[in-house]
């Protein structure tokens, strides 16, 4: 049985393995903050909002109740399946995407690597649902925000009694709940994501929760603009493997000091630090402003193809918008160089097709990403959107 809070130490690096961990996170620190540094605000937030989408679709399937991104999208305009079982999975990831926006918006009054912050991203993410839409397999009704008061095994991992899971999570607050420079976040945020996990806090919907409390831990370095559940979720099996190397026992006197495997440990940061380079390194490459404009330009050619409303002249303007944020219709219209009625028609037809956005009918523009236009504009970014809808 756990129940002292020694059983599970190490819970943070050892010197040795802090010197080896630290060069990595410097390196993501440096990428983030470049990558802010790309695109327009107003651009950068269509891509948050495309993250917040991704971040639950990826959620949702490594807890195997994953739906279509399309049906994702579709949620969000309030068109729901007629099927019970996908309406269901809809209504999941719409739960997801809220909490995280709504979580998001907390870090200024909150510090995410907190048990409170924990809790209160289980709460937000599962007081959303329905009873009929938050019961574990088992039938179960998970309880937004509430502890649990029973003990439980997750496979081969018996986690702490329930009784000592407030002091687990005290314990975790006093090593990981302050203020940090960022690349200590960074590895205290990899540290609560296995820990917590490794506690087990809530009855069901822990790994929801932990993944929400990591994307806000690491929210201001990154501004929403890319997040290590996309990493988590391409190989799940690796995800899980790594989790479950920190939960082993300590393999002999040269395997660190505490009760848990220091080498175990290693491989979950040494993980969670790759996920986070590869994450920020890909966003980086996705955002250079010539690639951009290149992949602009061979959209709008292959839709004038099959589409005589697209034009060449839309591909400029296009990629002023998403580099250099909204203009009036009419700024939009002058930089295609066409004709006042042609230009008019063409903005038309890239705002009914999404690539434009406006808050109202006559109001500035600014760029879009709807799904269809994902496979060229952000290559490889959410490839599941492409898939066949079921």
């Amino acid at each position: 049985m756990f129940n002292e809070i020694h059983q599970f130490e190490p819970t943070w690096p050892s010197d040795r393995l802090w010197r080896d961990l630290h060069p990595v996170a410097e390196d993501i620190v440096v990428a983030s903050v470049k990558l802010t540094e790309k695109a327009h605000a107003t651009t950068r937030s269509a891509i948050r909002a495309l993250v917040r989408q991704m971040n639950s679709y990826y959620s949702n399937r490594i807890e195997g109740q994953s739906t279509h991104p399309l049906n994702i999208a579709r949620a969000l305009g309030n068109d729901f399946s007629q099927r019970p079982d996908e309406a269901r999975l809809q209504r999941i990831a719409l739960a997801h995407i809220a909490a995280e926006e709504t979580l998001e918006g907390e870090l200024n009054a909150q510090l995410p690597l907190t048990s409170a912050f924990l809790i209160m991203a289980h709460r937000e993410m599962y007081q959303r649902l329905a009873v009929e839409d938050r019961l574990s397999d088992d039938g179960m009704e998970i309880v937004p925000g509430q502890l649990r008061v029973q003990d439980v095994e997750v496979g081969r991992h018996v986690a702490p009694t329930a009784q000592s899971v407030p002091k687990f999570l005290h314990r975790m607050d006093q090593q990981y709940g302050v203020a940090r420079g960022w690349e200590s976040t960074l590895i205290a945020a990899a540290c609560a994501h296995q820990r917590g996990a490794w506690v087990h806090p809530f009855a069901d919907g822990n790994g929801r929760a932990t993944r929400l409390q990591t994307h806000c831990a690491l929210w201001k370095l990154s501004e929403g603009l890319w997040s290590p559940s996309r990493g988590f979720a391409r190989d799940t099996a690796r995800y899980y493997a790594a989790l479950q190397a920190a939960d082993m026992m300590r393999q002999g006197d040269l395997d660190g000091r505490g009760n848990l495997s220091e080498k175990g440990f290693s491989t979950w940061l040494h993980y969670f630090l790759d996920v986070c380079h590869d994450q920020v390194s890909y966003m980086s490459k996705l955002l250079d402003l010539d690639g951009v404009r290149q992949r602009i330009e061979a959209l709008v050619i292959q839709r004038s193809v099959a589409d005589k409303g697209y034009r060449r002249e839309a591909v400029l303007p296009l990629f002023h918008v998403f580099a250099l944020g909204p203009v009036t219709r009419g700024e939009f219209a002058q930089m295609t160089g066409l004709g006042e009625r042609t230009a008019r028609s063409l903005m038309a037809k890239l705002l009914d097709d999404g690539l434009l956005v406006s808050d109202h009918r006559i109001g500035p523009v600014r760029m879009g990403l709807p799904l269809n236009a994902l496979n060229t504009l952000f290559p490889a970014l959410y490839p599941e959107v492409n898939q066949p809808l079921i």
